[in-house]
């Protein structure tokens, strides 16, 4: 096992950076497909939404652009899924960056694994990254993945801090095992602080179907009948769908979490206000890391896993709204960091 540090300088997409180790797992170097005087040519390939949801595929997008100003020689090609699209679509894209030699090729999120599975043994000299997910693996991919249990247990805490009826909710792009894992963070980080606390969780679609994560009025929709019901708190992991869950906050007079983002910078300027906090996912750093280890030829096959200790998840204050709370979040932080608090990811 690996452990290497990478500092991510720059600040970029309104969000602090911040150092991280990035702990790889036990896989082995990577062959370097191409000579190092070659300009590195970068396939990105976007879950639904793509770069401008404002939030996951824009935190990827974000690492990419500081790589693009900082590691000379990149050039990098993007393409977006399409809503509603096969699985098969997304094979044929990453078999076409394959084919016309661009390499590294990263995936945005777990719908990308199929697609993995099936191209990467078949370009063995192509190194492949993979956003949030765990299960595909081979000797030229890497895993990029983050402890969001854990930033979601803190904002769980936030939530059942700040509500005054003691009921809060959730509102999930889809019920896939990645949203889960935010689902059992919040409701531990939420019993944490109040054990009566009732708890609303509401899912988009299921397990296999994204279109989730595009429908904010769907999701304000979900949200609208939570807040009705008596929650004044709502956290949303459903990609550009939180939109809707921002829009029925205000509506409500009431409060909602961004995810993967400061939303409270990036989201419509008419409902910033009402973001409490944002979870921060740090995709914007693995995806520079991992650029920079291919550039340096020194990148691993395997997990590497982000987490609170590493910086990986974290959470904002742009607003000011749970300044009075951050003590309180720290120490819980730091609780999670040293083992005293345990968060299951489900």
């Amino acid at each position: 096992m690996e452990i290497r540090l990478r500092a991510f300088r720059t600040v970029t997409a309104g969000v602090v950076a911040v150092a991280v180790t990035a702990v790889a797992g036990c896989g082995g170097r990577v062959e370097t497909a191409s000579p190092p005087t070659v300009p590195l040519r970068v396939g990105l390939v976007y879950d639904i939404g793509g770069r401008g949801d404002k939030s996951y595929n824009d935190a990827a997008a974000a690492g990419v652009d500081e790589a693009k100003r900082n590691l000379s020689g990149m050039r990098v090609r993007e393409v977006a899924a399409a809503p509603g699209e096969p699985a098969a679509r997304k094979v044929e894209r990453v078999r076409a960056l394959a084919e016309a030699g661009y390499d590294p090729i990263i995936a945005v999120g777990y719908s990308y694994a199929p697609a993995l599975a099936s191209i990467a043994p078949k370009f063995r000299r192509t190194r492949f990254a993979i956003v949030d997910e765990p299960t595909v693996s081979g000797p030229n991919i890497t895993n990029l993945l983050f402890a969001s249990e854990q930033g979601s247990f803190l904002m769980g805490a936030v939530a059942a801090m700040k509500s005054r009826t003691g009921d809060v909710g959730l509102v999930g792009g889809n019920r896939s095992p990645l949203v889960r894992k935010f689902e059992a963070g919040y409701v531990q980080g939420v019993k944490h602080v109040n054990p009566r606390a009732r708890i609303r969780i509401a899912y988009l679609t299921g397990p296999q179907d994204l279109s989730g994560f595009e429908r904010p009025d769907k999701a304000r929709q979900a949200a609208r009948r939570m807040y009705r019901a008596g929650a004044d708190v709502v956290y949303q992991v459903a990609g550009a769908s939180g939109a809707g869950v921002f829009r029925a906050a205000k509506k409500a007079g009431a409060w909602a979490i961004g995810v993967d983002y400061d939303q409270a910078k990036s989201a419509d300027p008419a409902v910033r206000h009402v973001i409490l906090t944002s979870m921060i996912k740090r995709i914007d750093v693995a995806v520079y890391d991992y650029l920079a280890d291919v550039v340096d030829h020194t990148v691993t096959s395997g997990r590497v896993v982000y987490d609170l200790k590493l910086g990986g998840v974290d959470y904002t204050l742009t607003g000011g709204h749970i300044t009075d709370i951050q003590p309180r979040l720290e120490q819980l932080k730091q609780e999670i960091i040293h083992g005293r608090v345990k968060v299951s990811p489900g």
